[in-house]
């Protein structure tokens, strides 16, 4: 159990960092947290990968400050794979993220962000 508090603390430090604008805008820091596969389901509608999330968020990162993740839970899928789901405070945006080991490296593979409901 004690590995698995580890792992979920160490992918919410991630996630985070995935909120952190200095991080939005380095296509380094990008590519090194976001698998080769990764899907992103935006709350515009529009359907992201890699390469577009990469190109969009150094040319024009979309947070002008930090954000606070609130109700933050993590579920084990399988071996090396954990879902997480969350609320930003700041925008009001329920967040859900599938996150995977790669060669040793948390990396992750999908995310969706829904707007709430005024």
């Amino acid at each position: 159990m004690a590995q698995t508090q580890q792992i979920i603390s160490h992918i919410r430090r991630l996630e985070a960092r995935l909120l952190d604008p200095t991080v939005r805008a380095s296509a380094s820091d990008l590519d090194d947290l976001l698998a080769d596969n990764f899907r992103e389901f935006g709350a515009s509608g529009q359907i992201y990968d890699k390469v577009t999330t990469v190109k969009q968020l150094t040319l024009a990162p979309t947070f002008d400050g930090p954000r606070t993740i609130i109700d933050f839970h993590a579920e084990e899928l399988a071996a090396n794979v954990v879902l997480i789901t969350y609320e930003i405070a700041e925008t009001r945006t329920l967040r859900s993220s599938i996150w995977q080991e790669i060669t040793g490296q948390w990396r992750i593979v999908f995310h969706q962000g829904t707007r709430l409901k005024e």
